[in-house]
């Protein structure tokens, strides 16, 4: 049986995901506390459902391009959690052997195009992904993630117009997880929501409840759909929140403890684990074992990391093009 467009089978598997990326993300945040990590992280606790929505609604051939908070994508896309942890470590055996680190993160293999540094700095990459597809006539999509701060970038504005221009298969979501950096997305933009840009550019535009696994899967299923048959882009906005700061460095003084707290009542996970209980798709008790077992894997993922040698200096300029 299936759930609004979810099958009851993959309901178990999409909890794990859900799981790993914020115990992924907890883990991250000891271990930068701890200096083990360097540079800097930002962290996307609380914003679980719409990378864990998002993918599930797509083929395993497809693309995305991410963002600087792109840990919870890179998971959802099924990435290898040890090689993962390896990355933000420093550790050779990291996807990027070491030399991304948390916001340059990529799995190219699996279509994955990498993490962004630059706000926007993932919109026209994902309209280069799209021409790709596009040329080479194949059925694939490219699913672009970025935040409401990046919606008042210019490149968000070039990117869906020519997007819409030569319809290509671009599906833009919009984490909309209330501020841009310190910057209430109330006081950044004159318009109800993000997705209400749509009709600027000809295309559908849908803004949907960012901590619902199911109505986010069900518009990006809708808007791959679209893509595919030859319609072009989609513009979605998923309205979710951030529990942690922007990044290790926000001191988190513009929001009010009550606003985290209303937020936090209504947590993407505690709302997930209630359907998975309702639809009796685990046993009583389940979904604690499934808990355990996600943050047993991070674990085990550090462990490997800790394990797996440093880069040798004299190899660090290797893959270096500039």
């Amino acid at each position: 049986m299936s759930y609004l467009g979810i099958l009851d089978a993959d309901l178990p598997d999409l909890l794990k995901t859900m799981y790993h990326i914020r115990a992924f993300e907890e883990k991250v945040d000891e271990l930068f506390m701890q200096g083990a990590i360097h540079g800097t992280t930002h962290l996307s606790i609380g914003e679980e459902a719409v990378p864990t929505g998002a993918l599930h609604a797509l083929r395993s051939d497809d693309y995305i391009t991410s963002t600087h908070r792109g840990h919870g994508h890179c998971i959802a896309k099924g990435a290898d959690l040890n090689l993962m942890m390896a990355e933000l470590l420093g550790r050779e055996s990291g996807y990027c052997r070491g030399r991304g680190g948390s916001m340059h993160i990529a799995d190219v293999d699996a279509g994955n195009i990498g993490a962004n540094g630059i706000v926007g700095g993932g919109i026209p990459i994902a309209v280069g992904v799209g021409l790709s597809i596009h040329m080479q006539q194949q059925a694939r999509v490219c699913l672009c993630f970025f935040g409401d701060g990046a919606a008042n970038e210019g490149t968000f504005h070039e990117a869906i117009n020519l997007c819409s221009i030569w319809r290509l298969p671009v599906i833009f979501l919009c984490e909309n997880n209330q501020y841009g950096m310190s910057m209430s997305a109330k006081l950044s933009m004159h318009v109800a929501s993000v997705a209400d840009r749509a009709i600027a550019y000809g295309i559908p535009g849908e803004s949907v409840d960012g901590n619902d696994v199911f109505a986010v899967h069900h518009a990006v299923w809708q808007a791959a759909e679209r893509a595919r048959a030859g319609q072009g882009p989609t513009l979605i906005e998923a309205r979710t929140y951030r529990y942690k700061g922007h990044s290790k460095s926000d001191q988190n003084r513009y929001r009010t403890r009550a606003e985290i707290d209303d937020w936090r009542a209504r947590d993407p996970i505690v709302i997930f684990t209630e359907v998975v209980r309702a639809r009796g798709v685990l046993a009583p008790g389940a979904d604690t074992q499934v808990r355990a077992n996600a943050y047993a894997d991070i674990e085990a993922a550090y462990a490997f990391a800790l394990a797996s040698p440093e880069p040798q200096v004299a190899d660090l300029l290797e893959g270096v093009y500039a």
